[in-house]
């Protein structure tokens, strides 16, 4: 007798045959679901709008009418409005007081200031002023360097033993080849600053008449870079190391000829930076991998506060407390906002309360920005820790509701694995909310790495590193990339690099740096 579930005539066996086609219906859903979420993120990262800004009005629980009202805040008058639109009429002249002036007069000559009414002697009863931008190009020459040697006739006369004296001649920072200090900081600053390759660099140099092969050009960037920079390099690591709030971040890097390695392997530029109570060091770490072992290493001796994005190979550093990342929570919630059908009005309403406790916690911050640490830390209790507690309620409730592989269901997981961290930043008045700070350190080299594409050596790489580090520390310092580092290889030949006293005057920090490396109108 045959099985009544095998049996293609009876009622069970069509009972499972409809609960499995059920569930292979309620699977197929569910991964149509998922692609149709991945495809809107796609078209959203590339054409929608890159900003993060959210309307609070419109998304926060939070932000009620008496939240928002002053009373005591008065209405704009006529007379406010337009006595604030005159004072930005002498903004183009503040921009161009620090800039060197050139000034061209035109007068008349003594013959034409005669009237031409009664033919009396004309006075200068005033003046008109037009003020234009001037470029000068960069240009090339040949700078020879003679250093004049001098002996005694007398002692070479009467064959005693002639002393020789030669004058003294500054260091080259490059021997046996053309580089200047100028030469080297100019092709740099044009690859690391400017983002030109060194390839289009090649070309532009031929229009100024002087041919010089990439080649060339390279063996300047690695020469410079492993010889001076890197001493500048490793006393900024140490002063990381002394500083007790960090940041971190890393991103891919694509080196060609890695030993044991296909081309198409990533590689990583790993950044370390200090946070906003610090003298500004921004750091770049080439490795190989993305190995917990290489934080591990370049943070030795560290103790404090590190903000983080939540990739776990910074967990288990010792006595580091990880701080972890809003923005990087907040961001994936206006992803699975993004990525929801317009028809979906339930799961969007959850997107929605998420992104709401986000920016809720972001409009508290812009609140207590101007706060000092102490003040800071005692009014998150206050106002952020209540809301933390009821995010932390909201993600445990909705966990069983959401599909895991959604992108709100990814959205609640992450938040959940990373809550220890993300709630850290109480902890400390001085800590932030977000990574930004490491994120907007990094962006140069990734611009950058869309104008170069890859490094063909691990040398190279590490050059890169060191070269970016020096850059970006010298631009969040005020300092101009191109004359700094035109400042650096003109003082290190010719010191003593052992001395780390006279090495830390030369810190982009440095009260000691000429004035001329400064960018005008920043503060010092």
């Amino acid at each position: 007798m045959k099985n009544s579930s095998t049996n293609p005539e009876s009622i069970e066996y069509f009972k499972e045959r409809a609960e499995k086609l059920e569930m292979e219906k309620e699977e197929l859903e569910a991964k149509l679901k998922w692609y149709e979420e991945q495809f809107r993120l796609s078209q959203q990262r590339r054409f929608g709008a890159s900003s993060e800004k959210s309307n609070s009005d419109q998304l926060s629980l939070f932000n009620e009418a008496e939240d928002t009202a002053n009373q005591a805040a008065e209405e704009p008058t006529v007379e406010t409005i337009t006595y604030q639109r005159k004072k930005q009429k002498g903004q183009r002249d503040a921009k161009l007081e620090d800039l060197p002036t050139e000034t061209i007069e035109y007068r008349l000559s003594e013959e034409e200031q005669v009237c031409s009414c009664c033919g009396g002697k004309l006075h200068e009863m005033s003046q008109q002023v037009r003020k234009e931008l001037k470029v000068i190009p960069a240009q090339v020459k040949v700078v020879e360097h003679v250093k004049h040697i001098y002996s005694c006739r007398h002692c070479e006369k009467h064959e005693i033993e002639t002393p020789i004296v030669s004058a003294t001649m500054p260091q080259s920072v490059f021997p046996g080849s053309l580089a200047s200090p100028s030469a080297m900081a100019y092709i740099m600053s044009q690859k690391y600053v400017e983002g030109l390759p060194l390839y289009r660099q090649e070309k532009n140099l031929e229009r100024f008449g002087i041919s010089i092969p990439r080649q060339t050009l390279s063996n300047w960037i690695l020469h410079g870079a492993h010889t001076w920079l890197e001493l500048i390099y490793n006393e900024m690591h140490d002063h990381l190391l002394q500083l007790d709030i960090a940041h971190a971040d890393e991103t891919t890097l694509q080196v060609l000829s890695e030993p044991g390695r296909p081309a198409k392997s990533n590689s990583y530029m790993w950044l370390y930076r200090s946070g906003h109570t610090d003298n500004p060091i921004v750091l770049n770490d080439y490795q190989q991998t993305k190995a917990a072992k290489h934080p591990r290493r370049f943070l030795d001796g560290f103790q404090g506060l590190l903000h983080v994005d939540g990739y776990p190979g910074y967990n288990g550093l010792p006595n580091v407390t990880l701080i972890g990342c809003w923005s990087h929570a907040r961001r994936i919630f206006r992803e699975a906002l993004t990525a929801l059908p317009e028809t979906a009005t339930t799961t969007q309403t959850k997107a929605q309360e998420g992104l709401a406790f986000c920016n809720k916690l972001f409009d508290i911050e812009r609140e207590l920005k101007d706060e000092s640490p102490d003040e800071r830390y005692e009014k998150r209790l206050e106002r952020s820790q209540p809301v933390l507690d009821a995010f932390s309620a909201w993600l445990r409730e909705q966990t069983p509701r959401v599909l895991p592989k959604s992108a709100l269901g990814k959205a609640i997981k992450y938040c959940r694995n990373q809550w220890e961290q993300l709630e850290a930043f109480l902890t400390d008045g001085r800590s932030e909310i977000d990574n930004n700070r490491a994120e907007r350190s990094i962006k140069p080299f990734v611009m950058g790495r869309k104008a170069w594409l890859f490094s063909n050596t691990m040398k190279g790489a590490k050059a890169s590193a060191i070269t970016y580090s020096i850059v970006e520390t010298a631009k969040e310092n005020g300092l101009n990339p191109f004359h700094y580092l035109c400042y650096l290889f003109e003082k290190l030949p010719n010191m003593d690099t052992t001395d780390k006293v006279k090495l830390n005057q030369l810190l982009p920090w440095s009260p000691t740096i000429p004035e001329e490396c400064r960018v005008p109108n920043k503060s010092k």
